[in-house]
């Protein structure tokens, strides 16, 4: 592939993910997309963005919840790539489980894809990011600080994932920098527990509106590419909704 900076995003085959990579894309980044069950999409996306600009993407069909599809992963962009500069930790479940009925099965699940796989897949990349001196990005969520009602082992999950941003910049340091997205309210959601409308947005917002996919991927843009003083930062992409209950 072409040897300009190489970015993995996981999960990066439709919403906010997509957006992500055609972001990064336009800025001139070779974009490793990940995905699980969404071939359609990705095989779209990628002949999209190769139509743009030839040979600038790669798809990678991934399980990140079966730690061999997962391991088998970044070696596999390495051989496609040969480097790696940046790491989107995007891809994520997220369902309820509300207490008395929650599952280990769905511990396991929500915490694999939250937590487990970016904290193994950033160990994998950390020495081919050592090397380009590049960053890492997570996905986190405004409910890693906030519970949302009917959802504790997600929240928990993010929780974790925002402490794994907080001391991979600590151990990856100098040379890589870690941080992390929170975003608030960016796709309209039918979570009743959510109750999504635009009165409650902007009621619960300082700029009265909702965001977009844009706004996140201008954000990891940003941590990426031009934050060189910036790690162990988790940033809210919210409209000011932390201020609110």
């Amino acid at each position: 592939m072409s040897g300009n900076r190489c970015v993995l995003i996981t999960g990066g085959a439709q919403r906010i993910g997509a957006e992500i990579a055609r972001t990064l894309h336009r800025s001139g980044w070779t974009v490793l997309i990940s995905y699980r069950e969404s071939v359609s999409q990705a095989l779209a996306l990628c002949a999209n963005l190769n139509a743009e600009r030839a040979d600038s993407c790669a798809i990678f069909q991934a399980d990140l919840n079966d730690p061999v599809s997962r391991d088998a992963l970044l070696p596999s962009v390495i051989d496609r790539t040969g480097r790696l500069d940046g790491l989107v930790n995007n891809a994520s479940s997220f369902y309820p489980t509300p207490i008395g009925a929650a599952t280990d099965a769905q511990w396991d699940d929500l915490f694999n894809s939250n937590a487990r796989a970016p904290f193994f897949l950033s160990q994998a990349a950390a020495p081919h990011l050592r090397a380009t001196r590049g960053a890492i990005v997570n996905i986190v969520d405004i409910y890693a600080e906030r519970a949302l009602p009917n959802y504790p082992v997600y929240c928990m999950a993010k929780a974790a994932l925002a402490m794994m941003t907080l001391s991979l910049a600590r151990e990856l340091g100098p040379e890589v920098r870690v941080n992390g997205v929170a975003p608030g309210n960016i796709l309209w959601s039918t979570n009743m527990v959510k109750a999504e409308t635009l009165a409650i947005v902007e009621e619960r917002t300082t700029l009265k509106r909702q965001g977009s996919p844009q706004d996140i991927a201008e954000m990891v843009a940003f941590l990426l590419e031009r934050a060189n003083y910036v790690s162990g930062e988790i940033i809210a992409v919210d409209g000011g909704r932390r201020g609110f209950i």
